[in-house]
């Protein structure tokens, strides 16, 4: 069904390129073809796009959006489980991570690069105040549920407060760390282009942005499909991870 699905897709996309009949706004599957054969090679002396071939290009952004996304998720976890843990830090800061939350990424992205210049560190400080939030509140709020039952057995049976927390409260709060994980992730990825605005070349959101300027529109979507199906492939990993991880989940 998948491979219908699919295969239905592309007539579609096809068929709505004949009709535009506008290269520079539609273009057809096969040009978007053509474009990831030319930029994978060195075609009439011009290597890739801009010196970089495309995987190059996603490789970078790829490795951008790891380090930003392991400094965002790491953060996260601190933040959530001290929110969930120490009730009067959770009524003070727990605003904070909410706003910074609501604010898109592109809306700090300037005063990043003030204080930190256009270079890598503002671009993996963007993705990684990107993916801090959702980590933060999944985590807060599964450590904060913590069945209370288990809490205080483990308390009446000589548990420290840091005992508590390492074997009963975050084994609980896996599963829903690990989906805050999941959208901490797919929100690196979604914020990626905002992040290779500025001096992103050689990156993949970096050649979208500069493809955009040239009416490049086949180099445009096939970006944006390496983007998505990279996406696809990382989701599925930490799914799989998620699986070994979490072998209890979903059972009572």
């Amino acid at each position: 069904m998948r491979v219908l699905a699919g295969a239905a897709l592309l007539g579609l996309w096809q068929l709505a390129a004949a009709a535009a009949a506008n290269a520079s706004f539609i273009p057809s599957p096969g040009a978007v073809w053509e474009q990831f054969l030319r930029l994978s090679t060195t075609h009439d002396g011009i290597r890739g796009y801009s010196g970089s071939l495309l995987v190059e290009h996603l490789g970078i952004s790829l490795r951008r959006i790891l380090i930003g996304s392991a400094i965002g998720v790491a953060g996260g976890l601190v933040v959530g489980v001290v929110l969930g843990t120490v009730p009067w830090i959770r009524v003070v800061a727990e605003p904070v991570v909410t706003f910074v939350r609501a604010l898109p990424p592109l809306a700090y992205f300037s005063l990043l690069i003030i204080w930190f210049g256009i270079d890598e560190t503002p671009k993996l400080w963007l993705l990684a105040i990107a993916a801090l939030p959702p980590v933060a509140v999944a985590t807060a709020a599964a450590v904060h549920g913590a069945p209370s039952h288990l809490v205080e057995a483990a308390r009446a049976l000589g548990a420290s407060r840091r005992d508590v927390i390492r074997d009963v409260v975050l084994p609980n709060a896996l599963p829903e760390i690990f989906t805050g994980v999941r959208l901490a992730v797919g929100i690196a990825y979604s914020s990626v282009v905002a992040a290779e605005t500025v001096n992103g070349v050689p990156g993949i959101g970096g050649m979208v942005r500069d493809a955009q300027r040239y009416l490049q529109t086949d180099v445009v979507v096939l970006g944006l499909l390496a983007i998505g199906l990279s996406g696809l492939l990382i989701d599925a990993l930490l799914r799989v991870t998620e699986k070994r991880l979490i072998p209890w989940r979903g059972r009572s």
